[in-house]
């Protein structure tokens, strides 16, 4: 889930966002949007239009560099928005294949390798997005982001296990509403 993905972020970044509270906005904005950023591509050609699991970190080590010589609140959201971005597409890998219906149909495609051309295969360790075990890794993340973000970041937190939660309760039936341009 996008929202596993941006917790995800908020875990990586919440121990300089707690070390350094001036960036915490900063960082918790970047986290959160490079998190959901990849899944854009959902209408286009989903996890290998935005997602970029080996490229991506020839973008976030730069971007780490700067942001760590030169500190300020677009450096340090760049870095956690390059950070989490590969993350989200590296981490794909360990879920279930891209198909919409992966409990019938399973593929051997979880994201695409840019550099190799060719599909990286998935390891169905959370069998697919939306499944409980996705679930419970969401809320499990959530919960320091709660603990070490305040302000509007906590309704927003909230909000995304909410989501989270309601989209693993109807995950199954989507399938059935989806529209046959998005399969």
């Amino acid at each position: 889930m996008a929202t596993t993905h941006a917790f995800t972020g908020l875990v990586i970044v919440a121990p300089l966002a707690y070390a350094l509270p001036e960036f915490a906005t900063a960082l918790a904005v970047g986290a959160i949007l490079g998190g959901i950023a990849p899944d854009f591509d959902l209408v286009f050609a989903h996890r290998r239009t935005l997602h970029f699991p080996v490229t991506g970190l020839a973008v976030a080590v730069p971007a780490v560099a700067v942001a760590a010589s030169t500190p300020s609140s677009l450096t340090v959201a760049v870095a956690a928005f390059a950070v989490t971005a590969w993350l989200h597409a590296a981490s794909d890998a360990i879920g279930g294949g891209l198909e919409m219906d992966p409990w019938n149909d399973r593929t051997e495609r979880a994201v695409y390798d840019h550099v190799r051309s060719r599909w990286i295969r998935p390891r169905r360790w959370i069998r697919y997005d939306g499944a409980p075990e996705d679930a419970a890794v969401a809320v499990a993340l959530a919960i320091p982001a709660l603990v070490v973000f305040d302000g509007w970041l906590t309704p927003v937190i909230a909000g995304g296990v909410a989501i989270s939660l309601c989209y693993a309760l109807v995950r199954r039936r989507l399938v059935a509403w989806t529209p046959d341009w998005l399969e």
